[in-house]
């Protein structure tokens, strides 16, 4: 009998999205182009190609067939990360992510037995960030949010963004980080870079601005998991940890606690593709700490997801359980018996 299991990476998009530069008078919006049956082409509303989707994408229906397929018992529904638009001006993002938010909710809403949600925020005016994070959870019944790895020009640590965090904390938000928006993207085009280069950059950022800055230290009850298997940073934290030791006039300006003192802290999913990378990131961020991960639907995923997991032959039961099931349980605090499995 397999393992139950919950994938708390995993995109979605509302079948139709409105055509927000009629509405708020300027471009650089996403419409969807339903060219064919079941497919549609993300555009950038100045008619630049972004990506080819399939109806899994958007109908909560095929996704059930596709983890009936699968043998995966919960879906985490996010939106897509271009969909952020932190780079719009502050209502026309509350807009967006309102509308957004409010269709994942219907999406959780047609199975809350298989589905959890996490909405989207315009962290670009953190004061209406809090506003839509609280009717997130207050109203819309999600269990948190995703963010992006950096929001403009702040880094996570960026003290506008500290009254998000706060919120999220006393509102029992879980917080799920996906890079976007790669650093240096404009240098590497070819050959894919920003998504196999670039991605992992982002997320190592992201968990050194939160450590750095002393946001985790600030708010220990913060539930915040990392894209990715935490990007590179389980593989450079020695580095990072001995820049701290040599150079704290340059690194620990901000909080005095040293990096690796937050290994075990935050949780990481588990989508890095390899075996013996899985063992090194369980045994980097501890097994209570990795949560399983596919970036469902798209091609940089795991077309079965835990099957990774599942082929680690090292891996007893019990971890092989909590990488699969029960850490995505403390990381949303949701009780089992929710899920009918």
């Amino acid at each position: 009998m397999a393992l139950p299991r919950i994938d708390i990476h995993t995109h979605i998009l509302p079948r139709e999205i409105p055509k927000w530069k009629d509405e708020f008078g300027y471009g650089g919006f996403v419409v969807l182009d339903h060219h064919m049956p079941c497919r549609a082409r993300m555009l950038k509303d100045d008619g630049k190609f972004f990506r080819e989707v399939e109806s899994n994408c958007w109908a909560p229906e095929q996704r059930l067939r596709e983890c009936d397929q699968t043998n995966v018992s919960v879906q985490v529904l996010s939106t897509v990360p271009v969909m952020f638009s932190y780079w719009s001006k502050p209502q026309d993002g509350l807009a967006v992510a309102r509308f957004l938010n409010d269709d994942l909710a219907q999406s959780v809403a047609s199975c809350p037995s298989r589905f959890i949600g996490l909405g989207t925020l315009p962290l670009q005016d953190p004061k209406l960030a809090v506003g839509e994070l609280e009717r997130c959870m207050r109203d819309l019944k999600l269990h948190g949010v995703q963010i992006g790895s950096h929001v403009n020009d702040w880094n996570l640590s960026d003290p506008a963004l500290f009254p998000v965090f706060q919120a999220a904390q006393e509102l029992g938000a879980a917080i799920f980080v996906h890079p976007w928006e790669m650093m240096g993207e404009d240098k590497m085009q070819k050959y894919w870079l920003p998504w196999l280069v670039g991605m992992p950059a982002e997320t190592t950022r992201a968990i050194c601005s939160l450590i750095f800055g002393g946001v985790f230290e600030r708010l220990p009850k913060l539930r915040v998991a990392f894209a990715h298997g935490g990007g590179t940073f389980g593989f450079t934290v020695g580095r990072i940890q001995h820049g701290f030791e040599v150079r704290p006039d340059l690194c620990a300006v901000d909080n005095h606690v040293a990096p690796k003192e937050y290994l075990g802290r935050f949780f990481v999913d588990s989508l890095v593709h390899d075996r013996e990378m899985l063992r090194q990131v369980v045994s980097i961020f501890g097994e209570n700490r990795v949560v399983l991960g596919s970036d469902y639907p798209f091609p940089l995923g795991e077309d079965r997801p835990g099957e990774l997991i599942e082929s680690v032959a090292e891996f007893s039961f019990e971890t092989k359980r909590k990488l699969l099931f029960d850490n995505a349980l403390d990381w949303l605090q949701v009780e089992r018996s929710r899920f009918s499995i």
